[in-house]
């Protein structure tokens, strides 16, 4: 188990690195920041002094070198608009995202799951078709459609809620069904799939043949074994509560990491990009991490084959 542990841990480190030189690479071949925030007309002695500043001006190689330097120490770099630090950037608005990220959760997991599980139970019935329909619907739409149908509807043609903004929880509605009614369709979709795959076992045919009743091999067997897929979707999910309401919070005016990641990047704010794309990449690597260990939990096989490996 510590062998697992430490082989997963030293992944993450990996991956977290990567992630990191990937975004230092990228934002810096996306063009020069000096230049858009002095504005192209700024004297070349104030864009010289800019870059002086910010360290633009070394070779990339060494801006390299003293990036990952402060991050492995803590620094996560100052935002080149207001020199702030990017890390108390970010998290003023982590707070803004959860609010919207987590009852969006809920709503993916409380109707996601139980529809998927009624709808494999009840294979080719009306309901089935019905509840896969609508899985497929909501899977499809893009989220920025999707958000923009349901502000014509409620805010513009009936005035029921807000189009946008933040302060009250009318607010958070729209921009909440709209992150959970996706994630719900995958969510329905995956959870059919693997439930449809376990009830064809031979297991659960030899329970069922020996006189075990349906609801008991359903909640003994089935779900279960069925839960180790599903897992994995709603690890995904649970990673991606920063990363996955970047358009959404664009689409309602929402404060929070998401528009802010958009802003940076459009004002090429290098450490306020480079401090949100390091907390996603390690809120992922977390959640799997997580899932990884559930699926001891989940599956005993799993675990006897760790504990042997050890071993």
């Amino acid at each position: 188990m510590l062998r697992f542990l430490a082989s997963r841990l030293a992944r993450a480190l990996l991956t977290i690195a990567m992630v990191v030189t990937f975004a230092f690479v990228v934002l810096r071949l996306s063009g020069d920041p000096a230049l858009l925030i002095m504005s192209v007309d700024a004297p070349p002695e104030a864009i010289a002094a800019f870059r002086a500043a910010w360290g633009l001006d070394e070779p990339l190689w060494m801006q390299y070198v003293k990036y990952f330097g402060a991050i492995v120490q803590g620094d996560l770099g100052r935002s080149m608009r207001d020199g702030r630090d990017a890390i108390v950037l970010v998290t003023e608005r982590i707070p803004a995202t959860l609010a919207l990220t987590l009852p969006a959760l809920a709503i993916k997991i409380g109707i996601g799951i139980p529809a998927g599980i009624y709808a494999a139970l009840h294979r080719n019935s009306l309901t089935d078709r019905l509840v896969m329909t609508l899985a497929v619907m909501g899977f499809t739409v893009p989220s920025f459609v999707l958000g923009l149908l349901l502000v014509l509807v409620f805010a513009v043609q009936l005035g029921w809620l807000p189009s946008g903004g933040d302060g009250t929880w009318r607010h958070a509605i729209l921009p909440v069904v709209t992150l959970g009614i996706g994630g719900a369709a995958v969510l329905a979709r995956f959870t059919r799939s693997a439930m449809l795959e376990v009830l064809g076992q031979p297991y659960i045919r030899t329970a069922s043949a020996k006189g075990v009743p349906w609801r008991a091999v359903v909640r003994g067997h089935a779900l279960p074994n069925a839960a180790i897929p599903t897992v994995t979707i709603i690890g995904f999910m649970v990673g991606s509560l920063i990363a996955g309401a970047v358009v959404v919070e664009s689409v309602f005016s929402w404060p929070g990491v998401g528009r802010l990641l958009v802003v940076a990047v459009s004002n090429r704010d290098l450490a306020v990009v480079q401090c949100i794309l390091l907390l996603v990449a390690a809120t992922m690597v977390a959640s799997n991490l997580i899932v990884d260990l559930l699926y001891g939990a989940l599956d005993p096989r799993l675990r006897q084959a760790r504990a042997g490996g050890a071993g």
